[in-house]
């Protein structure tokens, strides 16, 4: 997308709160990585998603600094609560002040470590999500699939972000990076999972929505 119209969607768009606000703040000042930041448009098409899909059980892989996150969080009622996984616990204290900024304490828990270990954690105590959110490693995409499938209830949603890599997944012959690789090989297997019906839309670096028949 051309970066004029992307500023004019994100200026006619509804305007982020003062927590996602500091949150974008402190990421541009406190990582080298402020490109991986959802963004206010795609982060409010997230809390959208969640309040029109009336999910109330969610799952994050993925939080970074946690904007994602809040916006997916901000859109539960008192009932809905999300759980977010995170690789990286340097980012730890980032996350949870952003947490605490949103008033969002008590609908979010952080679980730090390895995001495979966790998933499989989850699917031995039998968790069950409405939505699935899938921001984590692109290498592993596959394999978070694989793992989520089963916890997302029927009718439910999984969304994947950067799917199209900066066009990379069109290009022929294929690059042949890591990331480029998986993110292609994930987009096949949606694409002919008959357990599935999915729609790329082209937000920022693409987003992936695939719904559980």
């Amino acid at each position: 997308m051309e970066e004029y119209i992307y500023e004019y969607i994100k200026e006619h768009s509804s305007v982020p709160d003062e927590a996602l606000r500091w949150v974008e703040r402190q990421t541009n000042i406190r990582t080298n990585h402020a490109r991986m930041l959802s963004g206010s448009v795609q982060g409010q098409f997230l809390r959208l998603l969640v309040q029109m899909s009336g999910a109330t059980r969610l799952l994050e892989l993925g939080t970074f600094t946690g904007y994602s996150a809040i916006c997916l969080a901000s859109a539960l009622g008192e009932d809905g609560h999300l759980d977010t996984l995170e690789v990286n616990d340097e980012l730890e204290d980032l996350i949870t002040e952003g947490f605490e900024r949103a008033s969002l304490t008590e609908r979010i828990t952080l679980h730090l470590g390895d995001c495979k270990e966790t998933l499989r954690k989850f699917l031995q105590e039998g968790r069950e999500y409405d939505l699935v959110y899938m921001d984590a490693n692109k290498r592993e995409y596959c394999e978070y699939y694989s793992l989520v499938f089963d916890l997302v209830r029927p009718g439910g949603l999984i969304l994947a972000d950067n799917v199209l890599w900066d066009g990379k997944v069109c290009q022929n012959p294929l690059p042949q990076d890591k990331q480029t690789i998986s993110i292609a090989r994930f987009n096949d297997i949606v694409k002919e999972d008959p357990r599935v019906e999915n729609v790329i839309l082209p937000l920022r670096d693409g987003l992936s929505i695939i719904r559980r028949i």
